[in-house]
């Protein structure tokens, strides 16, 4: 197992382009050297839609995707797709990239076995993990390509004037179904919900587009901070 290291950064939901520019500012300070991290992971979402086999997508976002592409040179990343940004590999060869098939992915953090997701696979039931495995697919995504502008800029739009910023109530509740799956982890580390909390061994964490926040693991514990 990979292990975790000391200031590892976790960005999570920043929802780009349309919901602000603090992932593009932060990959920026990333390039510059003006932020530093020996680890990067992305856990998802951090797009507002970006999926691969699909170039019109990428035009969205080109900025921040070149940057990418460069500190995956220089720079140790996973990447944790979400259900907003998906079938990555081929735009991000030199990111560790992990498919919803993938997650999660056990990694070490000091003596503990730490399990990494996006957060979408567990406790939503049937319909939803069926639209995941059709949507998720070269083959679904190949078919829609002549219609790609249509579609993509219809729903570009629709994301755009989306409320995803909220207090889930009976989050808790969610959090004890999604741990029934993780039985053999010291600790969970998940993005997807916005929630920004801590509930025993599962850390819900924020949202940049919401909470402005990022983790950031400091002396062996996953801390929330604003960068």
């Amino acid at each position: 197992m990979i292990t975790i290291k000391e200031q590892a950064l976790f960005i999570a939901d920043s929802h780009y382009p349309h919901h602000g520019d603090a992932f593009l500012d932060l990959l920026k300070k990333l390039e510059s050297g003006e932020l530093k991290t020996p680890q990067l992971f992305l856990m998802g979402d951090n797009f507002d839609l970006l999926f691969g086999h699909n170039d019109y997508i990428q035009t969205f976002s080109k900025e921040a995707i070149l940057l990418l592409q460069t500190l995956s040179q220089k720079l140790e990343m996973h990447y944790f797709e979400g259900n907003h940004d998906f079938c990555l590999k081929e735009v991000f060869p030199d990111i560790h990239v992990y498919s919803r098939e993938e997650q999660p992915v056990m990694f070490n953090l000091e003596k503990k076995k730490i399990a990494i997701s996006h957060g979408d696979k567990y406790a939503i039931g049937f319909a939803y993990n069926l639209y995941c495995k059709v949507l998720r697919n070269k083959t679904t995504l190949t078919i829609l390509k002549p219609f790609e502008k249509a579609i993509i800029g219809r729903r570009m739009r629709k994301l755009s004037k989306k409320h995803i910023c909220f207090t889930f109530h009976g989050f808790e509740k969610r959090v004890e179904e999604i741990l029934e799956n993780y039985t053999e982890a010291d600790l969970v580390i998940e993005g997807h919900f916005h929630q920004c909390k801590t509930v025993g061994k599962y850390i819900s964490l924020p949202s940049l587009a919401c909470q402005g926040m990022v983790g950031v693991i400091e002396e062996g514990e996953m801390h929330f901070k604003t960068l």
